[in-house]
This record gives C-alpha cells, structure tokens and sequence, in this order.
C-alpha cells in the first residue's frame, strides 16, 4: 500500500477546481489588486490567447504586485502584440516533426504524443499558444492511428504525453491508454510532460497514482517550475511526496525568462527546493522564440553568463542543462556548444 502525505477524498474534484479557474481578466485585477492602468492591455492581450489561472496558483502570488514572478508568467501584457524578427507561430517546428495526427517523431527512440489541447493554465510563454489542436490531436481518433504508429515502429522504446497537457484527461482514458502501450513489447517508458500537478496539485488522486504504479512502462513525469515560489503549497509538496512513493521518477525543465528567474539567486533557489522534495532538475531551457513572447527573451550571451554563476554555486547534480530547441536537430542543443544532449 503506498503512504500518502495526503487523501484524496479530503480534496476538492481536481475537475471543479480547474473548471473554477480565473478566465477574466476584471476578475484577475481585482483578486490580486493589480494596477487598473495595466487592465487595458491585458485585456487586448487575451484576445490574443485566452487567460487562465487556477485560483490555487493565484494564491502563491503576493497581492498588488505586478511583477510577481507567478504573475509574470500568466498575465497579458502590451508587449504580447509586438512582432520581431525569429518568432514565428511554430518556434520548434512541431509540424514538420508530426508522423500521423497528434504524433510527432523528431528524436530517435521517442514518439511524442499531443494528447489534449486543454491546460490548466496557460502560460503566456507557451511555445504551442498558436497551435492547431484541433487538426492535429493524438485522440482524435481514441488513438486507433496513434498506437498504430507506435506499433509499428519498434525503435520507438519511450512514448512522451504532452499537449496541453495530458493530466487534463480523465484517469480512466490515460489509465487505458498505458495498458495499450504497454502491449508493445519495445516501448519501456511512459514520459509525461505536465504542469498540473503544479498549478493544481490535487490532480494527484489515487486513481492517476494507481495507474501509474500499476503499469508495465517506467513512468518518468517531467514538472515545470519555473520559479521557487510555485513550490509554497503544502497540497502541492503532499502531491510530490505521493508520486515519489508511487515510483514515478520526477524531473524538472524550466524556461529561463525575463523577469521572471533571470537572476542567479532565483535559479539556485529553484534547484535547491526541487531537490529538496526529491525532484531532479532537468533542463534549463532558452525561449523558444514563440509570437507573443518577446517580452520573455533572456538572450544567450546573457544566458550563459548566469549559467557559469550556477556551477560556481551548486554541486553538479542540481544544475539542470542549458538547452535550446533546434528545429531539425536530433536532440535538443546545449547552449554555446556544437555537441547534442539527448533529451
């Protein structure tokens, strides 16, 4: 029987709480007490890409703080509009990469699968804020053509769900889906890529724990954090202990952004709280150049210069890996080196 920091029958529906999320941007203002000179703006930019914030993340912010870097993360900004040279709707080239619909196949040995177009949050960084889900989704079918594909191709040893994100699917499609998988005899590990069990940690009930203990695939659940802050929630640090004890293998990407974890202070806080509740930090990412986020862009001279801060101040193992996405590499590329990481 796994121990459990907590249950979940004292938690509100993980579904009631998403569906509750703050989708306004009135409601955004008032609730955090933000500046009304700003509320034009941020109107005019979630017309651009709707604003969500599950109101148990919006508690981690500190009230009347614009440049709350929970905040920054989530809300519509002028700068959304301005357009520059490089960014474009597609940053990573995830349609060229895409085998059949919803499944892309850019690294050799990995399929990804877009499984949902839904998020719990949504992040105004998004490197899929202008992707066509409604084309290109792995269940479309109930995944007759997905796990075809993965069938098919017996190099593929690990299936990666992403999105959206996956963890917005009902435990009993997901928990299905991994016993489909699992009829492979070449596919070893299921990775999922998710923030929900960040923004909403209650997501980790006993059903998604089960299945994931129960299957024959290696789970590997793959967070995102991007700063310290977003780990003071008692829920969500319960959450992280529950899935440890399921044996889920947790790691960590973050996205280095402007004003939001450009310091060094902030990054080996990050790392430090991680590990500290068993949650290995992974990669560190460069923005990928996505229209609408200029604002975010912490460029690579500057990048790497707080990366040789980072060695300097922690041992090897809780410096996550400075990458960038490269459309058409076969593994993601370390930051200021011609040698690739697998990823």
């Amino acid at each position: 029987m796994l121990q459990r920091a907590e249950t979940a029958t004292s938690q509100p529906s993980w579904r009631r709480i998403m569906a509750d999320a703050v989708t306004d941007v009135e409601q955004l203002f008032e609730l955090l007490a933000l500046p009304q000179e700003l509320l034009p703006a941020a109107r005019s930019a979630s017309r651009l890409f709707p604003l969500r914030i599950p109101k148990g993340y919006l508690s981690r912010m500190y009230k009347g703080d614009p440049n709350d870097p929970l905040l920054r993360q989530v809300l519509p900004l002028e700068a959304e509009h301005d357009k520059r040279p490089g960014y474009s709707a597609d940053p990573v080239g995830d349609l060229n990469a895409m085998m059949s619909p919803g499944v892309l196949h850019k690294y050799r040995g990995r399929a990804l699968l877009i499984a949902t177009g839904a998020c719990a949050v949504h992040c105004r960084y998004c490197f899929r804020r202008h992707f066509p889900y409604g084309q290109a989704n792995s269940s479309r079918d109930h995944w007759k053509s997905t796990l075809r594909y993965v069938e098919q191709n017996e190099t593929i040893s690990e299936v990666i769900l992403s999105g959206g994100d996956p963890l917005s699917l009902s435990d009993q499609r997901l928990r299905h889906l991994a016993l489909d998988l699992a009829r492979f005899p070449h596919v070893r590990r299921l990775r999922i890529h998710t923030r929900l069990p960040i923004v909403i940690p209650e997501r980790v009930n006993d059903e998604l724990l089960d299945w994931l203990n129960g299957s024959r695939l290696k789970p590997v659940m793959v967070l995102h954090v991007n700063h310290a802050q977003e780990l003071n929630s008692p829920t969500l640090r319960g959450a992280l202990s529950n899935l440890n004890h399921s044996g889920t293998t947790l790691l960590n990407q973050s996205v280095l952004l402007r004003n939001v974890n450009d310091r060094v202070e902030d990054l080996v806080e990050l790392s430090e709280g991680l590990f500290h509740h068993n949650v290995t930090p992974y990669y560190l990412h460069l923005l990928d150049k996505v229209d609408g986020a200029t604002h975010f862009e912490v460029n690579e001279m500057q990048a790497r210069a707080l990366y040789e801060q980072l060695l300097a101040r922690l041992p090897g193992y809780l410096v996550p890996r400075l990458v960038q996405e490269v459309p058409g590499a076969p593994s993601k590329t370390p930051v200021g080196s011609v040698g690739l990481i697998d990823g």
